[in-house]
């Protein structure tokens, strides 16, 4: 039997940490119960990995990545004097041969250049620990959203934060405040307003930028939506229609990070929406992210880091059938998930 690739090793370590999404789960598995030297891999990961339950985990804090990149920066910039101070030396200092200028010179290159292999190398890692930082910080916010839900449906008779709309209401008016708007996000607004979950934890760190404004908190009662749409980054189920009895179908997925169809809105409410389908835009995902992936938050509490935007054969940041969107339309059948705006 040939070894296993370097692909299928990473596979099962991904597989093992829980950061394979549905596809490659059932590859992992196929591949663990096909392959002994998969399941000897597997039994080692799971018996080292097992050590790590009794740990308490401890959220990274928001200015670690920062702190850090200060630090390196600082350093890169003490190195990089001394570095100067040492050509400036070198070019002023009298020599007796070419040879010697030459020699000492090709040094200091090596050195400048080794410097810049260096940097480079610490960068990436970096930029690495932020994308992780960014991305187990959004799971808990997620969590923090699911935990806030529960609670309300608990408080209300089992009923999700909802308020009356009727078919063909525009979803996509997120920040508009007037009796007119009819927006996905002003359901989720309820666990704002009832104090289920903070305001903060709907932007998701990864999208974190300047113009996310400062809201007083006395005001919150005040807004029927998020404050304006740099208030919320992540994108919530579409309601489906409703099945005979009444409840609501299409409970599977909850939320997910920015839906990347759409990122750009009308900044006038008044104005019509209009967006047709591209192949880039059906190719596209979250950019919370920088476009690797989202995390998504299913019906039962878990959030999975999906490279795909795929569950099954659905995507689900568009409906079935539908290549042109006027921000209006429902899905019309139970397995068709759809999250926006």
């Amino acid at each position: 039997m040939s070894p296993l690739t370097s692909e299928q090793r990473q596979l099962l370590f991904d597989y093992c940490i829980g950061l394979t999404p549905q596809q490659q789960t059932a590859e992992a598995e196929t591949l663990i119960c096909s392959n002994p030297q998969a399941q000897t891999i597997h039994s080692k990961l799971k018996a080292t990995f097992a050590r790590l339950d009794s740990l308490e985990p401890e959220p990274c804090p928001d200015t670690l990545a920062e702190r850090t990149v200060w630090r390196l920066n600082d350093a890169a910039r003490s190195s990089q004097d001394r570095l100067q101070q040492l050509l400036a030396s070198e070019q002023s200092r009298a020599v007796d041969t070419k040879r010697r200028i030459l020699v000492g010179l090709g040094g200091k290159l090596a050195m400048a250049a080794m410097f810049v292999i260096a940097g480079s190398i610490v960068l990436t890692s970096l930029n690495y620990l932020r994308f992780n930082s960014h991305l187990q910080q959004c799971k808990m916010q997620m969590g923090s959203v699911f935990r806030g839900l529960t609670q309300y449906m608990s408080d209300y008779d089992g009923q999700p934060p909802t308020l009356a709309a009727t078919p063909g209401d525009p979803w996509w008016k997120v920040g508009a405040q007037g009796d007119e708007n009819h927006s996905n996000t002003r359901n989720m607004y309820l666990l704002v307003k009832g104090e289920y979950v903070k305001l903060s934890d709907f932007v998701c760190p990864g999208k974190k930028c300047d113009k996310t404004p400062e809201v007083i908190p006395a005001k919150l009662q005040t807004y029927k939506d998020f404050p304006s749409r740099n208030c919320v980054t992540y994108s919530f189920r579409i309601s489906c229609r409703r099945s005979g009895n009444g409840r609501l179908l299409c409970r599977k997925v909850v939320m997910s990070d920015w839906n990347p169809l759409f990122e750009e809105m009308p900044k006038d409410y008044n104005e019509s929406f209009y967006m047709r389908l591209t192949p880039r835009l059906l190719t596209l995902n979250s950019i919370n992210h920088r476009r690797r992936g989202q995390n998504v938050l299913f019906g039962d509490g878990r959030v999975v880091y999906m490279k795909t935007r795929f569950i099954g054969a659905d995507d689900i940041f568009t409906l079935q059938d539908t290549d042109e969107y006027q921000g209006c339309e429902v899905p019309s059948c139970e397995t068709d998930f759809f999250l926006a705006p």
